[in-house]
C-alpha cells in the first residue's frame, strides 16, 4: 500500500517561513475605537453646540451682565452698577403689582384649563356621535395666531355692538366694560385665553385616555361598577401623570403671558392687566433702561425656577 505525504492544501502543517495572516487589523469584533470616530461624532454635534452657544448661552450671559450695568438704548456709555438694579427692582411697586397681575392671571386660567380640558376629553372619549366635529371644534382655536384671536374677541367685547353686551341687553342687564372696567378686564382676558389654548390640553388628555388599558374597566363592569365609580376609581387615577404634566406646562405658559394682553389692553386700565413681561418690555424699550429691564427679567426668571421646583417636589411627594 502506498502512503501519500500530507500537503499544505490537505490540512498539513505549514512550511517553515510562511508569512502570517495579512488580514487588516481592527476590522473584527475586537476593533479598537480610533480618534476618527470621535472626531466625526464631534462634527455631528458641532452645529447644535454653535447654535446653543449663540442663541442661549451667550444671550443669558450677556443679559446677566447687562443687569449689573446702567445699559440704555439712549446712551452709548455703560457703567457697572453692581446690584443696584436688583435693589431698585425689589423696591419698585410697579414690579410687585405686575407680578401680582401675572400670578392672578395664572390662578384664574390654570384651573379651568386643566379641568375643562379633562371634561372635554372624557366627553369625546365616551363615544359621542360626530367625533371628528367635536375634536375639530375643541382643537381648532389653538391653531389660530394670537392676532386673529384678539381681533375676534375685541369684536365680542366691543362696548356697543359686541356680542357680550348684546346678550346682556337681551337678558335685561346693564352693559359691561369688558376691557375698560378694572374689575372685569383680567377676567375677560382669562376667558379669551381659556378658549384659545384649551385645545392643546384637550389633545394631551385625549391621547392619554386612548392609551389606557381596557382590561380594568371591563373587569369593573363585570363587578357591577357604574360609570361614575369607574371614572373616579379607575380612569382618573390612571390619568394622574398626564394631569401633572398638563398642570406644570400650563402654569409655566400662564406665567409667560404677554401677547394677548398687550394687543387688547396694553396693560390697562390703569395697569390692572399689565403682566411682568410687559413691564419688562415697557421699561426696556419704552423707557430705554435695558440694564434695569434685564434685572427685572432675571428676578422673574428666579421666580419661575422656584415655582417649577416647588411643583416638582409637590407632585413627587404626592406620588
Amino acid at each position: 500500500m502506498t502512503t501519500t505525504a500530507p500537503t499544505a492544501s490537505t490540512g498539513g502543517a505549514a512550511p517553515t517561513g510562511t508569512p502570517p495572516s495579512t488580514a487588516p487589523r481592527g476590522r473584527g469584533p475586537f476593533r479598537k475605537k480610533g480618534t476618527a470616530g470621535g472626531s466625526s461624532g464631534l462634527l455631528f454635534v458641532l452645529p447644535f453646540l454653535v447654535f446653543f452657544g449663540l442663541f442661549l448661552v451667550w444671550p443669558v450671559a450677556h443679559g446677566l451682565w447687562m443687569s449689573l450695568t446702567d445699559s440704555s438704548l439712549a446712551l452709548r456709555d455703560t457703567a457697572f452698577v453692581g446690584f443696584a438694579n436688583y435693589a431698585e427692582a425689589f423696591g419698585d411697586p410697579d414690579v410687585w403689582s405686575s407680578l401680582g397681575n401675572t400670578v392672578f392671571f395664572t390662578l384664574i386660567t390654570c384651573v379651568p384649563l386643566v379641568l375643562l380640558a379633562l371634561a372635554m376629553a372624557l366627553l369625546v372619549h365616551s363615544g359621542l356621535a360626530g367625533q371628528w366635529a367635536w375634536r375639530l371644534a375643541f382643537f381648532a382655536p389653538y391653531l389660530l395666531p394670537v392676532t386673529v384671536v384678539t381681533l375676534i374677541w375685541a369684536w365680542l367685547y366691543q362696548p356697543e355692538l359686541g356680542f357680550g353686551n348684546q346678550l346682556l341687553a337681551a337678558l335685561g342687564m346693564e352693559p359691561v366694560g369688558w376691557l375698560s372696567d378694572e374689575s372685569v378686564a383680567m377676567w375677560s382676558i382669562a376667558a379669551l385665553t381659556v378658549w384659545w389654548t384649551i385645545g392643546f390640553n384637550f389633545l394631551l388628555y385625549l391621547a392619554a385616555l386612548q392609551s389606557l388599558p381596557e382590561a380594568l374597566d371591563e373587569a369593573a363592569v363585570l363587578d357591577g361598577a357604574g360609570a361614575w365609580r369607574r371614572l373616579w376609581s379607575i380612569t382618573l387615577p390612571q390619568l394622574r401623570h398626564t394631569t401633572v404634566l398638563v398642570a406644570m406646562l400650563q402654569v409655566l405658559a400662564s406665567l409667560k403671558v404677554f401677547d394677548q394682553i398687550y394687543i387688547l389692553t396694553k396693560g390697562g386700565p390703569n395697569g390692572t392687566t399689565r403682566p411682568i413681561l410687559e413691564y419688562v418690555y415697557d421699561v426696556g424699550f419704552t423707557g430705554y433702561r435695558l440694564g434695569y429691564a434685564s434685572a427685572v427679567s432675571y428676578v422673574f426668571f428666579a421666580l419661575v425656577i422656584v415655582i417649577s421646583i416647588a411643583q416638582l417636589r409637590f407632585f413627587r411627594t404626592e406620588d
